[in-house]
């Protein structure tokens, strides 16, 4: 089922998309040593592995976000469930108190950063128009 959406969540969408499809080619660039800051210690792969698969997804979800229309409801709901996925990895970063991108360099700012991570997941839902079919499908 898809359903217009307006002018604001079009323009949001495509911020978002641009926003990932960047920090996606930044996993597998200049931000790689940081990304690996997230990487909890458990997880039982290369943290590199982990970084440059995260950032190839999140290139595809980017893109099929900007470019595929007839999916992008399924695009604003993988991009929400991978923002679900990746936070333990934030709460590890704060937990740890590892330091990366310069600006998560104090317990503070690591905390604060964990309350976007919602913030991001509303976003993916809201802009690709998934929340509204969603509410849409339950009446």
């Amino acid at each position: 089922m898809q359903d217009k959406t307006s002018v604001l969540q079009k323009v949001s969408r495509i911020i978002l998309a641009i926003i990932m499809i960047y920090a996606g080619f930044s996993h597998l660039t200049f931000n790689r040593v940081d990304f690996q800051a997230q990487v909890p210690d458990w997880v039982p792969l290369s943290k590199d592995l982990v970084v440059i698969l995260s950032g190839i997804v999140e290139m595809i979800l980017g893109l099929g976000l900007a470019l595929w229309k007839n999916k992008r409801i399924h695009f604003g709901w993988a991009l929400a469930l991978f923002f679900v996925l990746i936070f333990p990895g934030n709460i590890s970063q704060y937990v740890d108190g590892k330091d990366a991108f310069g600006a998560l360099n104090s317990d503070n700012s690591r905390l604060i950063r964990l309350f976007f991570q919602p913030v991001l997941v509303v976003w993916a839902l809201w802009s690709s128009g998934a929340w509204t079919v969603w509410r849409k499908s339950k009446k």
